[in-house]
């Protein structure tokens, strides 16, 4: 039982992870290729903060949500000038970056060795241990998420992002300043992707960069393409059955020498074939461009 509750809160680990990618990917139509650079800078963080400094999990998480979100405007900036598979490489870019900090920085972040023994968060004093309590406060966190994307998609401010989209030119021939709009959505994005990476952080107590790799960005892409771009609800989809799927794996008796290769195909003909049957994804509005 307590499995299948660790399953659930990963599962809406990367929920926030695929929500948030959506807003860029999805509805605003900027190619991303490094989303887990922003949890990894979320993570790392609010980490340290707590080990080092002694800060509470709870501001280390809001902190290391800026410190990604600061991030994220540096890497919208590029694309105010860049489009399409241009953009994908700066962002891939981005997160092969961060990946080799995090990996060579190792006065800091101890490198390969990781960071252990980080501790959890505590509410009115009780540490919080137990894994359905982690479940309960990372689908809040979750709902929390898909209640201010879900709000900002609806509102004028994410018809303009639509605009964006559909068609940059005639956004801009309106009056509407599209490169401060990018910037915007590439901060909020950030925000989310690294408040879920703090949440990683604390409940799994232990970080080291083969947590946030490129194919870590790719896999949560592959979420957001498989259960629809451009749909909220396609993010919980994707995120479910692209975790939960993969662990059923375990219950095969296979070797992890032949499961984590055979997880990877697996990722890899679902894409296939969803392309081949189904580019928008499977509740999305828009095709992957």
């Amino acid at each position: 039982m307590e499995y299948f509750l660790h399953i659930l809160v990963i599962t809406g680990i990367y929920i926030i992870l695929t929500l948030s990618l959506n807003l860029v990917v999805g509805y605003t139509g900027l190619a991303s290729l490094g989303h887990a650079a922003f949890s990894c800078v979320g993570a790392y963080t609010s980490a340290l903060l707590a080990l080092n400094y002694g800060v509470s999990p709870w501001i280390g998480l809001i902190i290391g949500a800026c410190v990604a979100a600061v991030l994220g405007i540096v890497i919208g900036a590029p694309s105010l000038r860049l489009k399409g598979d241009y953009l994908a490489i700066a962002t891939f870019g981005l997160g092969v970056i961060v990946y080799s900090v995090a990996k060579n920085w190792v006065s800091v972040t101890r490198g390969p060795m990781g960071l252990p023994g980080i501790p959890g968060f505590s509410f009115f004093g009780m540490q919080i241990s137990a894994v359905w309590a982690y479940l309960i406060l990372v689908t809040v966190f979750a709902m929390l998420t898909f209640f201010v994307i879900q709000r900002i998609v609806n509102s004028p401010f994410g018809r303009i992002l639509r605009a964006i989209r559909e068609d940059e030119t005639a956004a801009l021939a309106v009056g509407k300043n599209v490169n401060k709009y990018k910037i915007i959505v590439f901060a909020i994005g950030a925000f989310f992707a690294g408040i879920a990476g703090s949440l990683y952080a604390h409940y799994i107590t232990f970080i080291d960069p083969s947590s946030f790799t490129v194919m870590e960005s790719i896999t949560i892409l592959l979420m957001v393409v498989f259960g629809g771009m451009g749909s909220l609800s396609g993010s919980f989809i994707g995120a479910a059955v692209l975790v939960i799927l993969p662990e059923l794996l375990r219950f095969v008796g296979m070797p992890s020498s032949i499961a984590a290769p055979l997880r990877q195909m697996i990722y890899g003909l679902l894409l296939v074939v969803l392309m081949l049957k189904r580019p928008q994804g499977i509740v999305g509005k828009y095709r992957w461009t």
